[in-house]
């Protein structure tokens, strides 16, 4: 699942459990970050020939990169089970009524031995370690530049610094960071009125509220480990314990724990009936404090079975299991209703989603959940409780975007589902084109729905008593805007998070009765930011079908846009993702500046397969998925040539992208490699028919339905054409490639991004821009947790994107 940004961590706040499947994102990550891997020194695996050295070296050494053996005959099958195969996994799902090949065809995979699923392969890691030399001996000359783009990084943000304080029962919850700790530690203080006011003088020592009390530091954790990710934290009903989940390898299975808020004890939860640690995906609380709710995950990492624990802390603690999903497909989630009357159990796949419930006060030892409503296919549904209703959005009727409904909280509500209108009957959000619908929090006298309109998200009021509705209005043309976490139902006004490409961000107390009542809570100080010095601009790029308009978010400094109104041409860097519906937002980032800053321009392309512009810019006919993904790639090189044409060349014209991104620049640079001179794939998904062919790599078959499954005749040859692997143009000149992955990564594993980089050089061996992976033998998917390393690895990252387009002087 996307993770928030560290560099954002302070107003980015989950205010509920992401919908299950959003949860099941394999390949998503949060879109502007590149979290990179720390140097550090091994013996070479092995060698080509010595060569002259490459472009990107400033001194005579002889830098040659590693070249691994090729298995010429080993391949993959697509189609039916070849032998042997394990008869439990399964080659398409349920289902499904697509023919599979028949007979398999192999798919070459020459350099398949660089997959260990055990990541103890001394023949892999050694080859491993022999690429982090290279890409070492390529960028040795950039230390410099290294340690001022760090410098820069750290001179932007506010090292002491805390959240906006959020209220939850009696208390007031937040976040502080430290100059010199790396990791966050959370806090809460006495509630004793409806408001707060801040006296704090800015040191580490004052706390921001009377009364403080950090309940979790998570820096305490992360001691003498090399990784420390903490996942789900809950107060218990009582408020006197937290159960927090914290993974420390990277490989997102996440140890359960209970601690005690008045004493500190910190108890690891086992297995029962064995000392195993007990790994779960998320938890709830019970009614009481006694009682836990837990997600466990399948062999393939798939969340898919709700236990009910209760008696934690006794010797002898009871596991009920309470419901499951045995089908790959379907990803699994657990939150309770904003009012705690209900648990929900959603299970969903990409398309076709079902919500079970349970009474929290009837928690008991007989209890039984129940359906709102079975699964019918390509129907997805999201349910929150209040008023003794469900409130549901959803697709149903096909409906391009999600509506708006309500029915009776009864279960099998299905035929009663109504739309919500307004005072004159019009449905407030009808699943048209015109908007998008994403979430939903109900409060007592007012709904907060959340969604998108002309590609911008967006944030509406619904007053339930009057039935009026109204959008929150900004100055700015684009922006990223969402309710910040932490709310209740009584509540008369709500915080929002705002920010833009050029605006830090700032948290907004909106009053609900009349929302033109505005309070900034806390705007991020950004050190030596001057806002009057950049600019931005939101445009529209024609496609290729010559209907489509691709928009695009651009920020720059205002002198460098001069000299391109002047005639000159300037660096680009183009960023994209385009995939699973997910957003990327016009937003700030002050670690863009340190590029701003050596003239570049900066752009993100909103490309289908996204969800900026609804559903229908990400599902079929038109949008960026299965037989449509191509419109994605199409798209990226279409903006990619708008900007030469405008305002670059390919010499100056850089790309980025991570996960499913890393598909999209890896199609990117096969479709038109001569329009690119640098490419950043940060954990690239790129060997995407034999990963998706193959099931028994964790969290497979979940993806079908999202490109498809190239073991069917229907997606096979389709697939084929665009996945990076199966797509490299021999003696060509592809740009300058920097790869990352992640040893420990569950959702892209390390071996695609290896096996790219070593397709990529052996398709090109004359080929004189440098093609290094990197990879972090200590974490996973998201990479660096330690805020410090972050930095310390993008600096690395940028360094070598500046180096290849010659932009390495101040």
């Amino acid at each position: 699942m996307a993770a928030a940004s560290l560099t954002a961590t302070i107003f980015v706040l989950i205010s509920r459990p992401s919908s299950s499947f959003i949860q099941g994102l394999r390949r998503h990550h949060h879109h502007h970050h590149l979290f990179p891997v720390a140097p550090f020194s091994s013996s070479f695996y092995f060698y080509s020939s010595a060569t002259t050295m490459t472009a990107a070296s400033t001194d005579s050494n002889t830098i040659v990169p590693p070249i691994p053996r090729r298995d010429e005959n080993r391949v993959v099958y697509a189609g039916i089970a070849p032998p042997n195969w394990d008869a439990k996994m399964p080659r398409q799902s349920n289902d499904s009524t697509e023919k599979l090949l028949d007979p398999p065809v192999p798919i070459p995979d020459p350099y398949g031995w660089l997959r260990d699923d055990d990541r103890k392969n001394t023949e892999v890691l050694e080859y491993l370690q022999a690429e982090n030399e290279y890409s070492m001996s390529v960028t040795k000359h950039l230390k410099g530049l290294q340690e001022k783009l760090y410098n820069d990084f750290l001179s932007s943000i506010q090292e002491t610094d805390y959240t906006t304080p959020r209220p939850r029962g009696d208390y007031w919850y937040y976040t502080r960071t430290f100059q010199g700790s790396s990791y966050e530690t959370y806090c809460r203080a006495p509630k004793t009125t409806g408001s707060f006011s801040i006296d704090w003088d800015g040191t580490k020592e004052s706390p921001i509220l009377p009364g403080e009390n950090a309940y979790l530091d998570v820096n305490a954790l992360a001691t003498n480990k090399s990784y420390c990710s903490v996942g789900t934290i809950s107060v218990s009903p009582s408020k006197t314990l937290i159960a927090y989940t914290v993974d420390y390898s990277g490989d997102e299975k996440y140890e359960l724990h209970v601690k005690d808020l008045s004493t500190g004890d910190d108890i690891a939860l086992k297995q029962i009936g064995s000392d195993q640690l007990l790994e779960v995906d998320s938890l709830v609380w019970g009614k009481d404090d006694e009682t836990l709710y837990y997600l466990t995950m399948d062999e393939q990492h798939r969340p898919f079975r709700l236990f009910q624990r209760r008696n934690w802390r006794s010797e002898h603690p009871m596991d009920r299991m309470m419901k499951e999903d045995l089908d790959d497909l379907y990803w699994c989630g657990v939150h309770k209703s904003l009012d705690e009357k209900y648990l929900f159990f959603e299970s969903a796949s990409k398309e076709t989603s079902e919500v079970w419930y349970l009474v929290m006060d009837e928690d008991g030892e007989d209890s039984e959940m129940k359906c709102i409503a079975p699964r019918r296919s390509k129907v997805l549904y999201e349910v929150e409780h209040a008023h003794d209703k469900w409130y549901i959005w959803t697709n149903v009727d096909s409906s391009p975007n999600m509506k708006f409904m309500s029915a009776p909280a009864v279960p099998d509500s299905a035929n009663d589902w109504k739309l919500v209108d307004d005072a004159g009957g019009n449905s407030i959000f009808d699943g048209s084109i015109s908007k998008s619908l994403d979430s939903v929090t109900v409060l007592n006298t007012h709904i907060i729905l959340e969604g998108r309109e002309g590609g911008i998200p967006r944030v509406w009021i619904y007053n339930i008593g009057f039935k009026t509705m109204q959008r929150l209005e900004f100055e700015e043309s684009a922006y990223d805007v969402g309710l910040l976490a932490h709310y209740e139902p009584g509540a008369k006004s709500v915080a929002v998070s705002y920010n833009s490409m050029l605006t830090p961000p700032s948290s907004i107390e909106i009053d609900l009765d009349d929302t033109t009542q505005r309070t900034v809570l806390k705007t991020k100080v950004v050190p030596g930011y001057n806002k009057d010095i950049y600019g931005f601009d939101r445009l529209e790029v024609l496609s290729r079908d010559g209907e489509t308009r691709i928009p695009i978010s651009v920020v720059y400094r205002k002198e460098t846009m001069e000299k391109v109104k002047g005639g000159s041409r300037v660096p680009v860097h183009l960023y994209g993702y385009g995939s699973y519906g997910a957003c990327i937002e016009a937003d700030f980032r002050s670690t863009r500046l340190p590029l701003l800053d050596r003239g570049m321009i900066y752009v993100i392309a909103h490309i289908r397969g996204g969800g900026e512009m609804g559903r229908q810019w990400y599902e079929e006919p038109n949008g960026g998925k299965y037989l449509c993904k191509k419109n994605t790639f199409n798209d990226f090189v279409d903006v990619a040539k708008f900007l030469v044409e405008r305002w670059t060349t390919p010499d100056m014209l850089s790309c980025e992208g991570r996960s499913a991104g890393g598909l999209l620049i890896g199609a990117a640079i096969n479709q038109a490699p001569e329009l690119f001179r640098v490419a950043i794939l940060g954990v690239p998904f790129v060997d995407v028919v034999c990963t998706m062919t193959d099931s028994t790599i964790p969290l497979t078959s979940g993806e079908w339905v999202e490109w498809g499954n190239p073991n069917e005749e229907k997606y096979h040859s389709y697939m084929m054409t665009y996945s990076p692997m199966n797509s490299v143009q021999k003696d060509k000149k592809y740009p300058s490639c920097w790869l990352t992955g992640g040893l420990h990564d569950p959702r892209v594993a390390y071996w695609e991004p290896a096996k790219f980089c070593a397709t990529l050089r052996h398709a090109n061996p004359e080929n004189e821009n440098p093609i290094c992976m990197k990879l972090d033998l200590s974490a996973g998917h998201f990479s660096a947790s330690d805020r410090y390393k972050y930095y310390r690895e993008l600096a690395y990252d940028y360094s070598f994107l500046l180096d290849q387009l010659k932009l390495t002087g101040d």
